[in-house]
């Protein structure tokens, strides 16, 4: 049977030369005239996906020996473009506006690379569109005597979409609609033509801009028939019936407490501390059990996946499930019956891990506590709030205790911490920004985050040692080149870090981090340093994260708002109800992951930039009213067209470089700085200025500012010695059925990895204290 993988593994080998359909029928054996009909559709198929090519002389081959790259095209506003490559590891190609020969930001292309530019730039050619990204678009009309032009939102669109007047369904100037081309450009020099398929409304009408993006992301607000009737039959309480029979425990006599913001409307993950007497931490996370109602296949989770997660805009939630679920029977409220999934933890005095167990559960929260109160307890230690809370107020003080102890063990190891502002940006009804608020992140803040660090942490542990397959959070190296060129800029300030681009601890960095702490240069080296790492992602294979120091991690906290979460909570169930997977259920799930994985890294980066946007879409609306006015901000970012400005309130605007009329500047790309060519006066990252509001532009989200004084000058000069920060090399993970000593780590078996082996149907965990297991000795 001729198959796509055995003609694509045939044209890969080195003795391959590209061959006519005649060629490759006799070489397959292919014989009747049925089986000739269907070989020459699958070279079709073939070629339509790219993965094979036919050439002018009717020869077939694959890309990679006919150098040429398939990859996925990054657009810009200026008309030029980037392939970035499918198989990892190869470098971007350069395509200039001449050569985009029709393509669009987003489209699956083939390019031919022709020539390195100076720099080691690769630029080439695209030579065939294998499939186009998105045909509709969100934009602003403009009307015109005999046709119209949409203005499309999505700046890596060089050109605006030519609309004939009979296709501009009755739009005015000035409309933010949803166009749709009907024609693309051929040679790419021309505008693609279209026609208006929705009128969103005026782009002045009060809440038209943030549904513009909503669209502009293809972000839907509500749920189909199909998908509210399955939310419809969801039960509003629970009953003994839910949970008899599946191996639960009943943990209700628990004290346990949900800590969330005020506003805060889906309570997923509950906590509890108990002292034990031995002196160990007994600690509890408990997330709402979702897996328990959407089930695979069904219509929820179908339109769940779809999602990928939840988005936080400025003035909505669009949630992944419906309210009925996210905000009824899966919300952990005060005094009610809910079913969880939990992970028990023991911790010793100095916060080690000697124990642990992970099973499903029913639990009733005790109360429904908010950051503001438990950080007016702990720190404030408001009488009001202390009596009222009187019996969980030493539960918090425990609770207190040890996330410090998590957190410092956390630091010792490497974990990278930056501690940047965040806004948050309050609106009136109809949709306008009145103020912006800096969030704290307190100790109450802490606590959740190094109690649910543990949980995710000790649940990838524990699938990463079953060898069964899984779902994790993964953080690989920073880029090597980028890294390089971080640790050469540093030297300018006197520091240097041991270890090398290609093989740094993490603990180096975070060292650095803390060896410049109330320095002047503090945070133009953090911000560098973020630039240089790579975003987290979701992956089927266990990784490491790097950010945080971790061999093992995952996302098992939060499964109302992100997929990968309920997909941890759906293996974990099959596990606990069926043991290990045999192999055609390894097989299934091998195949299904990788795939669950690119999707929902693919949803979080569009739910990430679309938060972003409406974040500066009203972040410039609230400056609109106050050009002239000066404030006093720090130089955020330098390029070679200007330099960013950061107001205390996170607010960001540019210093466009025709605004700085003392001298003829430079950007100096060693020192991320603009130095002036006469005075040699330069501005760098974390500089103080005073800055006067010259412009706005809210269809752009841009603000524009000048300079008018230096506010306070950083002194960033190199220092007479050198401060060396001992890194140290990366320790290789272990890998999963290579044995070791009970406590051993860096490349050995973790101790409770024997637990974890013999472990029964319902619950997990490892020490001599775990419960329904059995012990197998290696």
């Amino acid at each position: 049977m001729v198959t796509e993988q055995r003609v694509v593994d045939f044209m890969r080998e080195e003795a391959y030369a590209p061959m006519t359909v005649a060629e490759l029928e006799e070489a397959f054996g292919v014989e009747s005239a049925a089986d000739f009909k269907e070989f020459v559709k699958l070279l079709n198929v073939l070629e339509e996906a790219g993965q094979i090519i036919r050439t002018r002389s009717n020869r077939y081959g694959v890309p990679e020996r006919m150098n040429l790259v398939k990859g996925r095209l990054q657009g810009n506003a200026k008309g030029f473009g980037f392939v970035i490559p499918e198989t990892k590891g190869e470098p971007d190609v350069f395509i200039s506006a001449h050569d985009m020969n029709g393509a669009l930001n987003g489209d699956i292309v083939l390019c031919r690379p022709a020539k390195v530019k100076s720099g080691g730039r690769m630029e080439g050619e695209i030579i065939r569109i294998l499939q186009r990204a998105n045909n509709r678009f969100v934009g602003t009309y403009s009307d015109g005597k005999d046709y119209g032009f949409v203005n499309i939102d999505d700046k890596r669109m060089a050109k605006d979409m030519f609309i004939p007047k009979h296709a501009n369904m009755g739009a005015m100037d000035g409309h933010k609609v949803i166009a749709e081309i009907t024609k693309y450009s051929e040679d790419g020099r021309t505008n693609p033509e279209g026609r208006i398929v929705e009128i969103i409304g005026h782009k002045n009408d009060p809440g038209v801009d943030i549904l513009s993006i909503i669209h502009k992301y293809e972000l839907a607000e509500g749920f189909d028939e199909h998908v509210m009737k399955e939310a419809e039959s969801v039960p509003e309480e629970i009953t003994e019936a839910d949970w008899q029979g599946q191996n639960r425990r009943d943990l209700r006599d628990r004290v346990m407490v949900t800590i969330d913001g005020a506003d805060a409307k889906d309570l997923d993950d509950a906590v509890s501390l108990e002292r034990l007497e031995n002196g160990n931490y007994l600690l509890g996370v408990h997330i709402a059990d979702v897996s328990h109602y959407v089930k695979e296949g069904s219509f929820l989770d179908e339109e769940a996946y779809r999602r990928g997660t939840s988005v936080y805009l400025v003035d909505r939630v669009i949630p992944m499930l419906p309210h009925r679920l996210s905000n009824g029977i899966c919300s952990l409220n005060p005094q009610v019956n809910r079913l969880a999934m939990s992970c028990d933890m023991e911790l010793d005095p100095d916060a080690k891990l000697v124990r642990y167990e992970i099973f499903m559960s029913v639990i009733k929260t005790n109360e429904r506590m908010t950051y503001q109160n438990v950080y007016n307890i702990l720190e404030e230690e408001d009488q009001e709030l202390i009596a009222r809370y009187e019996p969980l107020v030493p539960m918090f003080r425990d609770m207190k205790e040890l996330a410090l102890k998590l957190r410092n063990k956390r630091m010792q190891r490497g974990a990278i911490d930056f501690d940047f502002k965040e806004a948050k940006i309050l609106v009136d009804p109809e949709g306008k920004p009145t103020e912006i608020v800096i969030r704290d992140r307190t100790i109450a803040e802490q606590i959740i985050e190094e109690f649910m660090l543990a949980a995710n942490e000790t649940v990838a542990e524990h699938f990463h040692w079953l060898n069964q397959p899984f779902m994790y959070r993964t953080h690989e190296d920073p880029d090597e080149g980028k890294l390089r060129n971080f640790l050469q800029f540093i030297t300018n300030f006197g520091y240097v870090v041991k270890g090398t681009p290609s093989d740094i601890h993490p603990r180096a960095l975070q060292m650095l981090l803390e060896q410049v702490q109330g320095t002047p240069e503090e945070t133009v080296i953090s911000k560098v340093m973020l630039r240089s790492m790579k975003q987290a992602k979701y992956e089927a294979e266990n990784n490491g994260h790097f950010g945080l120091a971790a061999d093992y991690y995952t996302h098992f906290t939060s499964p109302i708002r992100r997929y990968p979460d309920l997909i941890v909570h759906r293996l974990i169930r099959h596990w606990l109800e069926n043991g290990p997977m045999d192999d055609e259920q390894k097989v299934d799930w091998g195949e299904k992951l990788p795939e669950i994985a690119r999707h929902t890294s693919e949803r979080e980066r569009v739910a990430v930039d679309a938060e972003r946007e409406t974040d500066d879409l009203k972040k410039a609306e609230f400056m609109a009213d106050k050009i002239g006015e000066e404030f006093e901000g720090m130089v955020s970012s330098v390029t070679n067209f200007g330099m960013f400005i950061e107001l205390p309130n996170t607010i960001e605007g540019l210093v466009h470089m025709s605004y700085l009329t003392d001298d003829y500047y430079h950007y100096d790309e060693r020192t991320y700085a603009l130095v002036g060519e006469r005075t040699k006066k330069a501005y760098r990252i974390g500089d103080l200025v005073k800055v006067r509001v010259v412009g706005v532009n809210k269809d752009e989200h841009s603000i524009d500012f000048e300079v008018v004084g230096m506010a306070k000058k950083a002194e960033h000069k190199p220092r007479k010695a050198k401060i060396v920060i001992e890194g140290g090399k990366r320790e290789k993970k272990a890998k999963p059925g290579k044995p070791g000593k009970p406590g051993d780590k860096g490349g050995k078996q973790p101790f409770w990895k024997e637990a974890a082996k013999g472990q029964k149907k319902g619950a997990a965990g490892g020490g001599k204290k775990a419960k329904n297991k059995k012990k197998k000795k290696k």
